[in-house]
């Protein structure tokens, strides 16, 4: 029986998010990382324009794979596209993420507070928070 089998599937993935935070964020110029030799020194030395537009790109894939699996069957092959394209995604965020100084225990902490909220009470409570904020 290997470790991952006796850790809980919530904490294997919490884990597995905060190793990935902690390689991106050895990657930043301030801790060595080299644009040279590293994809995501690379992405973060050239800045927010660089991994948004990735963010972007990301998204969209994703979208596309899922529609593919809708038109073609849902396939297991369709099914994996839909993942590695979710991975990307996951991983340009979390690249911006580090940028602006956050990772993924803050967008944890965020899923876990809305956790037993309907979304839709959820969306209307942040527009009453926006007025609010603008309001002198």
């Amino acid at each position: 029986m290997s470790d991952t089998d006796t850790i809980a599937p919530a904490d294997r993935l919490q884990d597995a998010l905060a190793r990935l935070a902690a390689v991106i964020e050895s990657r930043k110029a301030a801790n060595g990382g080299d644009p040279d030799s590293s994809y995501t020194a690379r992405l973060l030395h050239k800045g927010p324009d660089a991994f948004l537009k990735k963010i972007g790109e990301e998204a969209t894939e994703v979208v596309l794979a899922a529609k593919d699996a809708d038109h073609g069957g849902n396939t297991p092959a369709l099914q994996q596209k839909i993942v590695n394209e979710t991975a990307d995604l996951w991983f340009h965020s979390m690249v911006a993420l580090a940028h602006y100084g956050l990772g993924p225990a803050q967008v944890i902490a965020e899923l876990e507070r809305r956790e037993g909220t309907s979304g839709i009470e959820e969306k209307a409570l942040r527009k009453v928070r926006a007025r609010e904020e603008q309001q002198p």
